[in-house]
């Protein structure tokens, strides 16, 4: 049986669930648009995913942990959600009544609530009635058409951990005691910088405030939030911030400052502006810039840096990414990020990639940070943002920022540090082609 869901969307339900796969166990189009068929080949089986597709080319559906039967009783599930697609974007309608989240109807195929139900009465359509148990949009959902032209039952299977880390990393506490001196005493290869400049570029939500809040707390001994983060349909950071990470509560500013910038939007005239990208890059823009997401700072504005110095300048550019949304990223939003790309290749500073957040893509890790590289589904994660970014997997490093936490964790430290590590090497590689460059310029007279 070949999947009708794509690719693509599998992961988006996935995303939902954690470090998971989906094995196809009914197909409506090849055993039957009965219950009959439908019960034979999924009960007794859970997790699932059911999905349908009507005329009208909408993909919808829902998740239950409990197993199908025929008992004619409703089911209790906490986790249940029905979903719907909207292009490629996954949205989701959380069950609000657990009690009765699922009903197990012997000449119906799966039977969320009262609902909605795939294969009503054992014919190839959808009951649908919302408000009831799960709240949503029947339009949105499935545009009103109850015909289906198939439905699909998935097995929800935890993939395989990994044997060996593909890459190696040494979880122990002298090791984040190495990596923060380090950063310590980190000098830029240029005498005439202080302090490396990383500028944090990402979608709203992503965790650009949270990174800079997370390193902060780590120097600081206690988790800590100066840097505005949360949770927000649109970006919380309106200025141009630049962050000075200090060594201790009184201590010397470290070698590093984090620039962090508006949020990316997918709307023209939302979030930050490209040309305001430029601004920052070339180190025209000042601290506390209030961004104008309908136009960029022009040079004839008050505060615009007419003639920066190179320590003004960006040395290493750092997408933010969040791991459970890179299989809904949106066309425009991948175009955006790769137009920004183009830009900053062209100015030649390195680039890295940060994906946050995969405790919250991937069970596995969410049960252990340790496992970050042993999870065979982050790493299919990392793949795909190298494909959507265009950069290399070597560029992308996983890690999870402090949001909810209230005490410090080392393993959690080391990710984050080895990451800020790994910026500061990019910093170098800045620096280096920078000399190279003079070098060159120097032999040609």
């Amino acid at each position: 049986m070949n999947s009708k869901l794509t690719r693509n969307q599998q992961k988006a339900i996935c995303s939902q669930l954690g470090n998971f796969k989906l094995k196809l166990l009914y197909k409506a189009s090849i055993h039957g648009f009965t219950g009959a068929a439908f019960h034979q080949h999924c009960d007794n089986k859970s997790p699932t995913v059911s999905v349908g597709y009507n005329k009208s080319g909408r993909v919808f559906g829902g998740y239950t942990r409990q197993p199908f039967s025929q008992s004619g009783q409703y089911v209790n599930d906490d986790q249940a959600f029905l979903f719907s697609f909207s292009g490629q974007k996954l949205i989701k309608y959380p069950c609000i009544y657990a009690q009765y989240a699922v009903k197990m109807i012997s000449n119906s195929g799966p039977y969320f609530g009262e609902d909605l139900v795939l294969v009503n009465g054992s014919q190839p359509v959808v009951y649908s009635m919302p408000g009831n148990y799960y709240n949503f949009n029947a339009a949105e959902m499935h545009g009103n058409n109850l015909n289906l032209t198939e439905c699909e039952v998935y097995q929800v299977e935890e993939t395989v951990e990994l044997e060996k880390p593909w890459r190696p990393v040494i979880w122990e506490s002298k090791r984040k005691t190495e990596l923060m001196e380090s950063i310590k005493f980190y000098k830029p290869l240029n005498s005439s910088v202080t302090q490396a400049r990383v500028l944090l570029i990402g979608p709203v939500g992503a965790g650009k405030s949270s990174f800079f809040n997370s390193i902060n707390s780590i120097f600081r001994g206690h988790v800590t939030s100066q840097a505005i983060s949360g949770s927000s349909s649109t970006s919380l950071t309106t200025q141009f911030r630049t962050y000075s990470v200090k060594a201790g509560r009184e201590g010397k500013p470290l070698p590093l400052v984090l620039c962090d910038t508006m949020g990316l939007e997918e709307g023209v005239g939302a979030g930050l502006d490209i040309d305001d990208i430029s601004n920052i890059l070339k180190g025209h823009l000042p601290d506390r810039y209030q961004f104008n997401p309908s136009g960029p700072l022009q040079s004839e504005a008050h505060g615009f840096c007419k003639s920066p110095d190179l320590k003004d300048k960006i040395h290493c550019v750092t997408y933010v990414l969040d791991a459970s949304k890179i299989s809904i990223m949106t066309t425009k939003m991948e175009e955006k990020l790769k137009a920004i790309r183009r830009k900053v290749n062209l100015m030649g500073i390195p680039q890295l990639l940060l994906l946050t957040k995969g405790d919250e893509a991937c069970a596995l890790v969410r049960e252990d940070i340790r496992n970050v590289y042993k999870s065979g589904y982050i790493k299919d994660l990392m793949q795909e943002a190298a494909a959507r970014v265009g950069v290399p997997l070597s560029c992308i490093i996983p890690v999870k920022n402090y949001s909810e936490e209230l005490e410090l964790d080392t393993n959690t430290d080391i990710l984050l540090l080895s990451a800020v590590v790994q910026m500061l090497r990019f910093v170098d590689n800045f620096f280096d082609e920078i000399s190279d460059q003079l070098s060159s310029l120097t032999t040609e007279k």
